[in-house]
């Protein structure tokens, strides 16, 4: 059998001709070695030993499950179970996100078909498109916005109309058929469209869209939505006008300067220090009267300019223009959505924001500057470097809402002036935690927030954010040991820092309350959740599949035996004294390659099994 990792490099290499058509995909689907890729790549996920409807989780992979499925995909018997509805809050409304969880097996295969998708589509995919795609994040979008959008004057902040629920099956399979010319690799993407799903256990059949929550939704959105992309790259290059005019006023003092430069450099050697001193004066001050004045009018009516960016299906255009202009771009991109993907565009939610104005994109507000504050480059020149160029901020009330969702503060409003007064609270979820673990909970909770908003403008605001988390967390200390917060403070703070140190009898374990800062950062984190990583090289001789191939029973130790691996959800979930839960605990792993007759005798007595 081929390397899946050769294949799909394959895959990719052949992609990048655009008129190339691929065949004979589905075969890869009888490929054992793909399926222990694809358990590698998913088996860490809390969701792996989440069951869906049929129960199955990735608990008990073994060769023999890789071959039952293979079998059922060989005569065509596979079918996808329906998958188990769930309802997650959505932030800041009353509303719910439906969220489709599919069974074990049917994750094995639909991690295969994400590969093997992503290979042939990602390089087509535009570089204005985010979400969702390898060594792309928020971070990247935001950051290319700051890059491409200087000088614009209107946002254009779209929003699709359940976007994900509105994905038309026809559509959908009819862009995959300009690159695929396999009927049964086709036929398998109809079964997982068409599988439906178990709401209250009563069956629903999917009629339209992809489910939020199964493997594959996030690579056929972004097939779906690159239309989008390609639309827009045409609609720019010819929305674009390049007829730039410039100001007189400015040109002239520069053209003056220039000449004063040139005219003083042919006898500059001759000039005494007094009249060098005085001819500098003087290029100093026309060189500021310079960046006072506006290089382009202040209307340019002759150029016009267009940007777009896409995380997911959120995507926002900057324009240079007028409002008309915007106007124009958000009924053609309506019109566009509504006749070639079948999808709405929300005209109320779709706001058109003046530039000057803050516009809110991926969880930050955006806005263009329009300072003529100079600043001295390296060279010692002054530059506006603040006028025309994007600023990202961190909203309050992001953190506000944090805090509040974390419930590490009480709002109080003065009914007669509105006033707004904030005091930390207890949390009294975190108080059968211990001391480390609160510690650790709320350092993660703070880092977290900080390393999404570090490339704002205003990171440093997050101070006061930290603060409260602080001073919450110390009070939830003080209500876990039924004390004071001064006691508390004088047990723990060391040289100002707070300080919790736990003796656990083998060793003493010491931590400290998040003290590094919250400078702005000028890079993009690729380390965030929304990065799918590319196809790894599972090579380490204890790798899952190498614990397979080996037949060796970890428990006891038996040889030549097909194995199952045993998963738990959560490591720190084992606090037994088995032999098998010992063993995981010393290794550090999730998983177990044991023999069928082991498996079946931790089934009979663990209740963290699945």
């Amino acid at each position: 059998m081929r390397d899946p990792i050769n294949v799909l490099n394959s895959l990719s290499d052949k992609s990048k001709d655009p008129s190339y058509k691929f065949e004979r995909l589905y075969r890869n689907l009888y490929n054992p070695e793909f399926y222990k890729l694809a358990y590698m790549n998913i088996y860490a996920n809390d969701g792996s030993m989440t069951p869906g409807t049929s129960g199955v989780t990735m608990d008990g992979m073994s060769e023999s499950r890789i071959d039952r499925l293979i079998e059922s995909l060989r005569n065509h018997s596979y079918r996808p179970n329906p998958a188990r509805r769930v309802y997650i809050e959505k932030k800041n409304s009353t509303k719910k996100r439906p969220l489709g969880i599919i069974s074990g097996d049917d994750k094995l295969v639909q991690e295969i078909v994400r590969m093997i998708l992503e290979s042939i589509y990602e390089p087509s995919f535009s570089k204005a498109s985010h979400g969702f795609r390898p060594s792309k994040s928020c971070h990247t979008a935001l950051k290319q916005i700051q890059t491409v959008f200087t000088g614009a004057n209107w946002f254009v902040e779209g929003d699709i109309t359940a976007c994900y629920d509105s994905f038309d099956h026809h559509v959908l399979i009819g862009l995959l058929r300009k690159r695929i010319n396999d009927e049964a690799f086709i036929a398998l993407m109809w079964k997982f469209l068409k599988a439906g799903y178990m709401d209250q256990w009563t069956y629903h059949k999917n009629y339209s869209g992809v489910p939020q929550g199964s493997g594959v939704s996030p690579v056929l959105a972004n097939i779906y939505l690159s239309e989008l992309d390609r639309f827009m790259e045409e609609y720019k290059d010819g929305f674009k006008r390049e007829d730039r005019k410039n100001n007189p006023e400015y040109h002239k003092l520069s053209d003056k300067i220039q000449h004063f430069k040139t005219k003083n450099a042919k006898v500059w050697d001759r000039l005494d220090d007094r009249s060098r001193k005085e001819r500098a004066k003087e290029l100093r001050k026309m060189r500021t009267k310079l960046v006072k004045i506006p290089r382009r009018p202040f209307r340019e009516e002759t150029f016009k300019g267009l940007q777009y960016v896409r995380y997911a299906d959120d995507f926002i255009i900057g324009v240079i223009g007028s409002k008309e202009d915007a106007e124009k771009i958000k009924n053609d991109i309506a019109n566009f959505l509504k006749d070639d993907l079948r999808l709405t565009l929300s005209m109320e939610k779709t706001k058109i924001t003046h530039s000057a104005e803050r516009s809110r994109f991926l969880g930050y507000d955006l806005t263009v500057g329009r300072s003529n504050e100079t600043k001295r480059n390296k060279n010692g020149i002054r530059q506006r470097v603040y006028n025309g160029v994007v600023r990202l901020y961190v909203p309050h009330d992001k953190w506000k809402a944090k805090l509040l969702d974390c419930g590490a503060i009480r709002i109080k409003t003065d009914n007669g002036t509105g006033k707004e007064t904030w005091k930390a609270l207890h949390r009294g979820k975190l108080c059968n935690l211990s001391r480390l673990e609160i510690l650790y909970r709320v350092n993660s909770e703070v880092r977290g927030f900080y390393n999404y908003y570090s490339i704002a403008c205003n990171a440093s605001s997050l101070h006061g954010f930290s603060d409260l988390m602080k001073w919450s967390m110390i009070k939830t200390f003080a209500a876990k040991f039924k004390c004071s917060t001064r006691e508390i403070k004088k047990q723990h703070v060391r040289n100002g820092v707070f300080t919790v140190v736990e003796d656990t009898g083998k060793s003493t374990k010491e931590a400290t309350y998040y003290n590094k800062g919250f400078r702005k950062k000028t890079k993009p984190l690729l380390g965030q959740v929304d990065v799918i990583d590319v196809h790894k090289r599972y090579a380490r001789p204890n790798s899952l599949a190498a614990r397979i191939r080996a037949r060796t029973c970890e428990l006891c130790c038996a040889k030549g035996v097909n194995i199952e691996m045993h998963q738990v959800k959560r490591l720190k979930d084992l606090t037994g004294w088995s032999e098998w839960e010992v063993i995981m605990r010393r290794l550090r792993r999730k998983t177990l390659a044991v023999c069928h007759e082991c498996h079946r005798k931790i089934h009979e007595n663990d209740e963290f099994a699945s």
